[in-house]
């Protein structure tokens, strides 16, 4: 009884946790600003062997012309090893990679880290069976999880 007590605990968070995510999206909070956040995810991603292509800060672009938006960044990253299994599956893949990250900070203050979902990347280029998002999946999740833990 109580393992699926805490399961459905585990569900709600995750719900609760994603409802800021536009379809596709998987978002999840962070504990910290967003500039630390990214901070600490391209560190993270970068101690995994991964590449590091662009760190873009919406923000500062807005603030150039006037303009003011809560703290958003997006880093792009990836590899040929993770990437070019997918594609094989579908090169129109290609067009959503490299992979990226959003770092924003929400109306109320809190901060999330959101990435596109393989699985749906895949569903969207007719691929949904392809055996590269699993490990795709699997890796991003935990460099996410890994950058938003306390």
């Amino acid at each position: 009884m109580k393992l699926s007590r805490l399961l459905f605990v585990s569900l709600l968070v995750s719900i609760f946790s994603s409802a800021q995510a536009a379809e596709g999206i998987i978002a999840v909070k962070s504990p910290r600003n967003a500039k630390e956040t990214m901070n600490r995810f391209e560190e993270l991603a970068k101690q995994k062997g991964l590449n590091v292509f662009a760190r873009i800060d919406h923000a500062a672009g807005a603030a150039k012309i006037g303009k003011s938006l809560r703290p958003t960044e997006v880093l792009i990253f990836g590899n040929p090893q993770g990437g070019t299994p997918f594609m094989e599956c579908a090169q129109s893949v290609g067009i959503d990679l490299p992979l990226k990250a959003l770092v924003w900070e929400d109306a109320s203050g809190q901060v999330w880290l959101g990435y596109n979902d393989p699985a749906f990347l895949a569903q969207r280029h007719g691929v949904a069976q392809c055996p590269a998002v699993g490990g795709l999946s699997k890796a991003l999740s935990a460099l996410a999880g890994e950058a938003v833990a306390p």
